[in-house]
């Protein structure tokens, strides 16, 4: 079997799609994309399409090595993304002529039912944060059967020491959530990277007896010893990883065990089989791994076939727009079900999905958006982007 074609679908409401076709008639799937920079990954996962087009699907190793050492400049999102989206592919195509799930071909499942947990955000308005809407959409999606769920706190970017009244209003915000829904509802917070090292401390102290089950990136990535300075002081669990790219990036915060819980994304840290490799180099350190997936059905179903096979698996991470475009209604002829909080693990072949292809041509656009939620007007603030 060879390769002959990749096509790119920008689709609503902001993602890039990847059709691999082979001259067997097989055809694989994957998603290659970063969130507001889908045009560049797609120029990028054209520019990998010619290195691959009549090579053999099944080689995903040697094509993954082919890709990302072939392209000189390695690593960074860009590249690393449009790798992903094709490595998915390949492994959907491959599945599909096995007649077994991707899963399957790693080592078979571990569990047969994925715990997923929602943003109680992910409706807002842009920039409306308010301790009610907090509340409302946390006690919705406890009615709709999760029993874990994040919030993004801060909900601003912080000065380098906030004053003790911002800090306040921060953990009342929690608070309330914590009291609407009860104990039995595990809450994780959702950092975004915005404080510094010292303000992080004294958030994560504040938070404690509130008992967020896990505290993410509470400071940028970049440096490894400033997580681990976090880490040390708050007995809450810290967790990061979804701006790291490929096992070298996730290396170092694994080794200084800087993390709790490691956070890959099947879209953006090199696809399907990178995520295992850094699961398995986590779980020589009792860490825990808990896919980022902020993106489409494609990437849901990747991550379900990681979550499926990894025994030191937490939980997923689920956008859960009420739109539907999330699980799949508007582009899979059979869309993920969610059940008290859970997804069966698929046992269709490939990454276990039929996308409706007529969908994707009523769903394009040119691929122009815009994120308002990355968009930071404070100027005196050390989360300005």
């Amino acid at each position: 079997m060879k390769i002959t074609k990749l096509e790119t679908f920008h689709v609503k409401p902001r993602w890039l799609f990847l059709k691999i076709s082979t001259d067997e008639g097989v055809v694989g799937f994957g998603e290659p994309v970063i969130e507001g920079k889908s045009k560049l990954v797609e120029v990028a996962v054209h520019n990998l399409g010619k290195m691959i087009i009549g090579k053999n699907p099944f080689e995903i190793e040697r094509l993954w090595q082919l890709m990302y050492r072939g392209s000189f400049y390695r690593g960074g999102p860009i590249m690393v993304s449009a790798i992903s989206g094709i490595e998915q592919a390949l492994w959907d195509i491959k599945g599909k002529y096995y007649k077994m799930p991707v899963y399957e071909m790693l080592g078979g499942k571990v569990r047969d039912k994925i715990r997923m947990y929602p943003h109680i955000d992910g409706e807002y308005p842009a920039g409306e944060t308010t301790t009610e809407r907090f509340v409302a959409c946390a006690l919705k999606r406890k009615s709709e059967g999760f029993d874990f769920l994040k919030l993004g706190l801060p909900d601003r970017p912080t000065d380098f020491l906030e004053s003790p009244k911002g800090l306040n209003e921060f953990v009342e915000k929690f608070r309330k959530v914590r009291e609407a829904v009860g104990d039995d509802m595990d809450i994780a917070i959702d950092c975004h990277g915005r404080m510094s090292t010292a303000m992080a401390i004294r958030f994560c102290k504040a938070m404690e007896p509130y008992n967020p089950v896990f505290i993410e990136e509470p400071v940028l990535p970049e440096n490894v010893d400033a997580l681990v300075k976090v880490k040390e002081a708050t007995s809450i669990p810290i967790a990061a990883g979804e701006r790291l790219y490929t096992k070298w990036a996730f290396r170092e915060i694994i080794e200084k065990q800087a993390v709790a819980i490691v956070q890959p994304d099947c879209c953006h840290a090199g696809g399907i089989l990178e995520v295992r490799k850094i699961a398995t180099m986590a779980e020589v350190y009792y860490t825990g791994v808990a896919p980022h997936n902020p993106l489409g059905p494609i990437s849901l179903a990747a991550c379900l076939q990681v979550a499926a096979c990894t025994p030191n698996f937490v939980i997923q991470e689920f956008p859960c727009m009420d739109n539907g475009w999330d699980r799949g209604v508007k582009y899979l002829k059979k869309h993920f079900e969610v059940k008290n909080g859970f997804i069966e693990v698929p046992d269709g072949y490939g990454l276990g999905i039929e996308v409706d292809e007529d969908s994707l041509k009523e769903m394009e656009y040119d691929g122009d958006w815009e994120n308002p939620i990355f968009v930071y007007p404070n100027d005196n603030s050390i989360g300005d982007w």
